[in-house]
C-alpha cells in the first residue's frame, strides 16, 4: 500500500536530521573542537523531536524571523501554522563562545555528543513577547512560563545535524520498543491497512472517560494510536513508566488488540493549553495521524485556560491551514441513570448522577490502597496505580 493514503506530514515532506554513519564519523571529528552548548532536559526532547521529523516542517532551533511570527500570529515566517517556538536558549557565558556562521556541538547533560547545530543566527530571546503570547499567562508559578524565565537571555537558530537522539547513560526508561518515530509509525499503519488513524494524547493514566473518547474515535477511524507523552513533565505528574504499565493493562484487557497501537512520544510538555493543542495536532499529523482528540483542558495546567480553549484556538485557522481533523469531546462520566459513559451531547445532566472525582480524592484512595469506583477507572489499572501509590512517597502526584 503506498503512502499516498495517509494523511501528508505538515508542510509536505517528513523531515529527518538524523545522519548516516559517514556523516556521524565526520561530525564528531569536528566537534572535537567546536563549542559546546549542553542541553536542557526539553531541549533535548525537543532535539529529538526535530531529529526524527516529528516537528516537520522543522530543521532545527527556530531564528528570529520564525520565532517572532510564531510567537505573534501562530505562524512561520513563510505563513506554515506552527504554534509555539522551538528555541535554543543559551547564557552570556556560552554566547560568548559563539560565532554566526560557525558551528556548536549539542550535548546531553550527561556528556554524550548528539548533534551538531549550523549557527545561523544568535539573537536575544524576546522573554515579554514569547511568554504572553504563547501560555497567556505571565505567573511565575505556570510551569511553562517559569521554564522560559529560567532559559538563557540569547536564542541560536540554524539546522541540526544528528549524531544520536539516545544518550550514553539514560536510565532504563527509554522504552525502546514503544519509541517509533513518525516513518516508522507511517509504516506501522500501511501494514495494518489503516488509512485513517486517530490518536489519543495523555500524559495520565486512561480511566474511564478517556477510553470513552478512544472508542468513540475508533468507530469513526481504521484504528487509534494511544500516544503518551514521556518527554520532559512537571514535577508531580505521574512516571512515565508506571503510566505505560498502565496504558499496557487497559489495551490488553479492555480495547481490540488488531484496531489500537501503543507508541511514545519523546516531547517535553509546555503546559501552553491551547497553542499546545494545535502542537499537539501538527505532532501527530506528522506521525500518521488524520483525527486527533481533543477533550477537555487539553494540555492545560491549573486554572490558566478555559474548559474548552483548546478546542475552540483551531477556529481561527482557515480552511485547510491544519490538515488533520480534530475531534472536539466534552466532559464525559458514568451516568448512574444511563448505566454507561456519557456527556453533556449525549445525556441529560441531572443532579448527583454522574461520578466525578477530583484528583485529590483518587490520590488519597490510591494511598490508603482502595481502588476508586469501577464507574471511574478500571480496576486493574487501579491495580498498578495502588502498587506504585502504596510503594513510593507519592502524595501529591498527579492522578
Amino acid at each position: 500500500m503506498s503512502s499516498s493514503h495517509l494523511i501528508a506530514p505538515h508542510g509536505g515532506t517528513l523531515v529527518n536530521r538524523i545522519v548516516d554513519a559517514g556523516k556521524a564519523s565526520e561530525l564528531k571529528a569536528t566537534a572535537a573542537s567546536l563549542p559546546t552548548i549542553t542541553l536542557s532536559a526539553k531541549q533535548a526532547c525537543d532535539l529529538e523531536m526535530i531529529a526524527i521529523g516529528a516537528f516537520s516542517p522543522l530543521t532545527g532551533f527556530v531564528g528570529k524571523a520564525d520565532f517572532k511570527g510564531i510567537c505573534t500570529n501562530m505562524r512561520l515566517a513563510d505563513g506554515t501554522v506552527w504554534p509555539i517556538p522551538i528555541t535554543l536558549a543559551v547564557d552570556n557565558d556560552v554566547k560568548a563562545t559563539l560565532k554566526e556562521g560557525g558551528q556548536a556541538a549539542l550535548k546531553h547533560a550527561d556528556g554524550t555528543l548528539l548533534a551538531v547545530i549550523d549557527v545561523k543566527e544568535i539573537y536575544p530571546h524576546d522573554k515579554k513577547l514569547e511568554i504572553p503570547k504563547v501560555f497567556r499567562t505571565e505567573d511565575a508559578a505556570h510551569p511553562g512560563v517559569k521554564a522560559i524565565m529560567d532559559e538563557g537571555d540569547w536564542l541560536v537558530g540554524g539546522p541540526i545535524h544528528v549524531i544520536t537522539v539516545t544518550p550514553e547513560r539514560e536510565p532504563g526508561e527509554q522504552f525502546t520498543k514503544y519509541r517509533k518515530t513518525p516513518a516508522e509509525t507511517r509504516k506501522m499503519f500501511e501494514q495494518r491497512g489503516w488509512k485513517t488513524v486517530s490518536a489519543f494524547q495523555t500524559r495520565n493514566p486512561i480511566h474511564r472517560a478517556h477510553e470513552y473518547l478512544c472508542k468513540c474515535a475508533q468507530e469513526i477511524t481504521d484504528g487509534l494510536l494511544i500516544h503518551p507523552l514521556v518527554g520532559e513533565t512537571k514535577p508531580g505528574d505521574i512516571p512515565a513508566d508506571v503510566r505505560m504499565d498502565c496504558y499496557r493493562t487497559i489495551i490488553e484487557n479492555y480495547f481490540v488488540d488488531e484496531r489500537t497501537l501503543l507508541t511514545v512520544m519523546p516531547a517535553a510538555m509546555r503546559y501552553a493549553g491551547p497553542r499546545e493543542a494545535v502542537q499537539h495536532a501538527l505532532i501527530r499529523q506528522n506521525y500518521g495521524i488524520s483525527h486527533f482528540i481533543v477533550g477537555r483542558d487539553h494540555a492545560g495546567v491549573g486554572d490558566y485556560y478555559g474548559t474548552y480553549d483548546a478546542q475552540n484556538i483551531f477556529d481561527e485557522f482557515k480552511d485547510g491551514e491544519i490538515a488533520i481533523e480534530i475531534l472536539k469531546f466534552e466532559h464525559a462520566a458514568w451516568s448512574h441513570k444511563a448505566q454507561g459513559m456519557v456527556s453533556g451531547k449525549t445525556f441529560p445532566k441531572i443532579q448527583g448522577d454522574q461520578v466525578f472525582l477530583s484528583g485529590t480524592k483518587v490520590r488519597d484512595l490510591l494511598a490508603q490502597g482502595e481502588r476508586p469506583p469501577a464507574e471511574f477507572s478500571r480496576p486493574e489499572v487501579a491495580d498498578v496505580l495502588i502498587k506504585w501509590a502504596t510503594s513510593e512517597s507519592t502524595v501529591g502526584a498527579g492522578a
